[in-house]
């Protein structure tokens, strides 16, 4: 039997090659219909009448204006959701429960365009100024009381629209009891007026009800190649060269040492699970993380130490290590993340 897309059986090399808009892959038929059959299934059991129009593109977006959102191409197949992975280390939404939270966010950016929300004075009393500009960086408050927690790095923390999505997205997820969850925070104030606001307009008409579309993947004329030559560009953060000390502090330089492993391949031989241990406590994207442990590894290298002590110690201290330094460079510089927007 011949496969449904060419592209399928073609090596990495030649599917990066394609044109985005030559992938003609679709949300119809696949499981993010069941997704988005879903959504509208929340939306129903809370009586709201809108159902944002979705469809493909290069990442999730729900445009100003656009009572809408956009799903990353890479979703919609097997073989193109292994591609992400090889090329960026993550697949953001590959599981159903993952995709769902960023449907219901990106859901609340699409209700707050149709019903202009953001003119409303205590939508701006509770949340800001929806026109305040998008930071370039933005420092996140883990111990914040003020914001949900709802997609990774405290993404409600960045701009005021983005505050109201993911409380919007708390508010609207089946069973997430944020009654109790968010008893005594202020950000339980916003969960009530969402609650409040969404009873008066649910079954109003809304005041954009425009099916545009924004960079559809059928117009797209980037290769695969050219379009993660972009994505790892975005994902690059430069971290100072500062983790000489520590690095020193964990590993031996010592010559009695000299026939233990050495500290690169150590860490090479544990890469995966370093990485993937400080993904899930930071939220931070593996890809990132990797382009670290690079330059810690070469650090290692060029300092010749090498890995004394109990393997599943040294795994744990290393990965503490990572955790500190990327943590810190949140806080001392910060950055907007590449999801969701």
């Amino acid at each position: 039997m011949s496969a449904r897309f060419p592209w399928e059986r073609f090596s990495e090399e030649r599917l990066l090659q394609i044109r985005l808009k030559d992938l003609g892959v679709t949300i119809e038929g696949t499981w993010l219909d069941g997704c988005v059959a879903q959504l509208h299934e929340e939306l129903d059991a809370r009586g709201i009448v809108l159902k944002p129009h979705v469809w493909l593109s290069d990442e999730w977006f729900s445009p100003g204006g656009v009572p809408g959102f956009a799903v990353p191409f890479y979703l919609a197949h097997p073989r193109l959701r292994r591609l992400e992975r090889n090329q960026v280390l993550d697949v953001e939404g590959a599981s159903r429960a993952e995709c769902m939270r960023i449907m219901r966010h990106e859901t609340g950016h699409a209700i707050q365009h149709a019903y202009q929300l953001q003119r409303r004075r205590k939508w701006q009393e509770l949340f800001g100024k929806s026109s305040t500009k998008y930071p370039e960086y933005y420092r996140p408050n883990p111990s914040s009381k003020r914001y949900v927690q709802h997609l990774r790095l405290w993404y409600a923390q960045s701009h005021p629209d983005e505050d109201f999505a993911e409380t919007f997205a708390v508010w609207l997820r089946p069973r997430s009891d944020w009654r109790s969850r968010y008893g005594g925070w202020p950000a339980l104030r916003k969960l009530r007026y969402v609650e409040s606001l969404m009873s008066e307009i649910c079954d109003q008409k809304p005041l954009v009800a425009t099916r545009r579309v924004i960079d559809p993947l059928q117009k797209m004329t980037h290769t695969l190649a050219q379009h993660y030559e972009s994505r790892r560009e975005k994902y690059t953060v430069k971290f100072p060269n500062t983790y000489d000390a520590d690095l020193k502090r964990l590993f031996s330089s010592e010559p009695r040492h000299r026939r233990q492993e050495t500290a690169a391949r150590f860490l090479r031989r544990n890469r995966s699970e370093i990485r993937r241990l400080v993904a899930k406590w930071t939220g931070e994207f593996q890809y990132t993380l990797d382009l670290v442990l690079g330059d810690m590894i070469g650090r290692c290298t060029e300092l010749r130490l090498r890995a004394v002590g109990p393997e599943r110690q040294l795994v744990m201290d290393f990965s503490v290590l990572l955790t500190v330094k990327t943590m810190h460079f949140l806080y001392s510089q910060g950055r907007r993340d590449w999801i969701a927007l």
